[in-house]
């Protein structure tokens, strides 16, 4: 943890970002808002300079995940700040949860990463 770091309050509203810094990650989950998450409040994270941006349609489980630099995006297969962690897996993760119990699904994930 970063010494004199300044977290936001834990609520659901909008923060300063001239008084903290803006999040790595920002994931929005979407199932009819999916044009808006694409467009719009993608525009909005680069501005804001969030580094990495996933959408997630709940729908079909697909997670569309964009790399921010330099107020611009675009679409990467694996995580630049979850190193090594592959935007498939998340959607196996996701996909899972639908017919297993959590319990299950971390089983599979550890027998997973120790096989990398």
């Amino acid at each position: 943890m970063v010494q004199n770091s300044k977290f936001p309050p834990r609520t659901n509203s909008p923060i300063d970002l001239q008084e903290f810094e803006p999040p790595t990650l920002v994931v929005e989950f979407g199932a009819t808002s999916l044009n808006d998450d694409l467009g719009r409040k993608r525009l909005l994270y680069e501005r804001a300079r969030v580094q990495e941006y996933w959408v997630v349609d709940v729908n079909i489980g697909d997670v569309i995940a964009f790399e921010i630099s330099q107020e611009r995006s675009g679409e990467i297969q694996e995580s630049l700040v979850l190193p090594g962690l592959a935007i498939a897996l998340v959607e196996e993760v996701l996909k899972r949860s639908q017919t297993e119990d959590d319990g299950e699904i971390n089983r599979w994930l550890l027998q997973t990463f120790s096989q990398n």
